[in-house]
């Protein structure tokens, strides 16, 4: 089901330790999760309306507070990625990617059947636009590294901290 593009998305705010973030809800299916300092561009998408009680905001706040708080190791969301083909098999590869553990963009490009994309991997995984759920912060650089992250490398050594514990 696609959404007529003038009508505003549900969204709802929560904290978090890793900053403010946007829950964005497409019909029955979480489209957004968004930083605090997110650029609109990352993720493109029609204007919001704050709805607090929209019941997969809800759920997406309830399983992330658990996932926070190190109760929850996996989600059960619905969820619709706005995307290309290939961003949307990248973002499916991130949703296998298994708590604790991390994966390359050049891995991914492997997996996906490119080795040589590891570049357009890095591109697709900066456009993660469910950020967490699907966990990008999960990719490092071959060598090991911490690298670019949407909200920000503080935020992901904060996710990779609070999956090691």
């Amino acid at each position: 089901m696609e959404t007529n593009m003038t009508q505003p998305l549900p969204m709802m705010k929560i904290a978090s330790p890793v900053g403010v973030l946007t829950l964005v809800a497409d019909g029955d299916s979480l489209v957004a999760i968004l930083w605090e300092n997110d650029d609109p561009a990352r993720v493109p998408l029609p204007p919001t309306v704050t709805a607090a009680a929209h019941p997969v905001l809800v759920e997406a706040g309830r399983q992330l507070g658990e996932y926070f708080v190190g109760r929850r190791r996996a989600f059960d969301l619905p969820l619709r990625f706005r995307g290309t083909e290939f961003q949307r098999a990248v973002w499916a590869k991130l949703l296998a990617i298994p708590f604790g553990e991390t994966s390359s963009y050049g891995a991914i490009a492997r997996a996906l059947g490119r080795p040589g994309a590891a570049r357009a991997v890095g591109a697709a995984n900066g456009r993660n636009p469910i950020s967490i759920v699907a966990p990008c912060h999960r990719v490092i650089g071959a060598n090991g590294a911490i690298t670019g992250f949407a909200g920000g490398l503080a935020a992901k050594e904060t996710l990779l901290a609070l999956e090691r514990r």
